[in-house]
């Protein structure tokens, strides 16, 4: 016991006065000169995510469907002091998500993170009255366009040497909520996707990861937080009794984006105010 005693209390002062540790504890914040995507970023955690990333010093491409929300975004966002471009695009559409990741190349010469955001819900109620477009929908924007966004710039965070995919799941992926069964099933899916990438990818220095937000107080989740009798139910099972903020989500994006994560793929960070949602 003692033996084990000295022997840390030697390894938590070498890690206290190591020039070496030092230095790379000042420098893993920093993101400058990286690339960052964030689809569907004009709004919520989305823009959140991309003020987290910007003012670690990337510079963000931020895109929507609508050209009014990414000229309201980038004003927000340039006059933050952040490098930021931006356009439209609808990332269920092949053609969109190719010219995002085009004019990304074209205008900052190459692309280290992908932070895929963008989601929909064209449903709400009990899942055995979804149609077979409901379905279609929301898999194809939620799930399969998440997939071919990152088979697109895979190849060219590989010439960079690596880089980093996060995919923006939903606490509704561990615990499906009632009345967004086939949102919550996508949000499942993004969990699997996750581990299935990490390993592919490891070899060519690409982390991939995701965040499982909780109750989160943004214009998407509205129709929840908006409801005082849903929002009672749910600080029942919080820890920490209030909705989060979009910041709170940005900054673990951030932090998974950096080098202070650099030992950390293909897991799942939930944020949820404490929701017991998995082990």
């Amino acid at each position: 016991m003692l033996c084990s005693q000295v022997m840390l209390g030697s390894v938590f002062r070498c890690l206290r006065t190591s020039p070496v540790a030092g230095k790379r504890s000042m420098s893993q914040s920093s993101l400058a000169g990286k690339v960052a995507i964030v689809t569907a970023s004009t709004d919520g955690i989305g823009l959140a995510t991309a003020q987290a990333l910007g003012k670690r010093g990337a510079h963000v491409v931020v895109s929507s469907r609508r050209q009014a929300n990414v000229d309201k975004a980038v004003a927000l966002l340039q006059g933050q002091s952040i490098q930021v471009t931006g356009t439209t695009c609808n990332v269920g559409i092949g053609a969109d998500r190719e010219k995002l990741v085009q004019m990304t190349l074209d205008q900052c010469g190459g692309i280290d993170i992908l932070v895929s955001n963008a989601a929909v819900n064209p449903f709400f109620g009990n899942i055995m009255d979804s149609t077979e477009d409901v379905w279609d929908k929301i898999l194809s924007v939620n799930v399969k366009s998440a997939f071919l966004m990152t088979k697109l710039v895979v190849p060219h965070m590989t010439k960079r040497g690596g880089g980093n995919v996060v995919f923006v799941s939903s606490v509704a992926g561990y615990q499906p909520m009632q009345a967004l069964g086939p949102y919550s099933v996508s949000k499942t899916a993004l969990l699997g996707l996750t581990r299935a990438l990490a390993p592919e990818l490891a070899h060519s220095n690409i982390r991939v990861n995701c965040v499982a937000p909780g109750i989160i107080k943004t214009r998407f989740s509205s129709a929840l937080w908006h409801n005082e009798d849903i929002i009672d139910e749910f600080k029942k099972m919080l820890s920490i009794k209030r909705l989060g903020e979009p910041e709170e989500i940005g900054g673990v994006i951030a932090f998974l984006c950096s080098e202070e994560a650099s030992y950390i793929t293909g897991e799942t960070i939930t944020v949820t105010g404490g929701i017991n949602c998995r082990l």
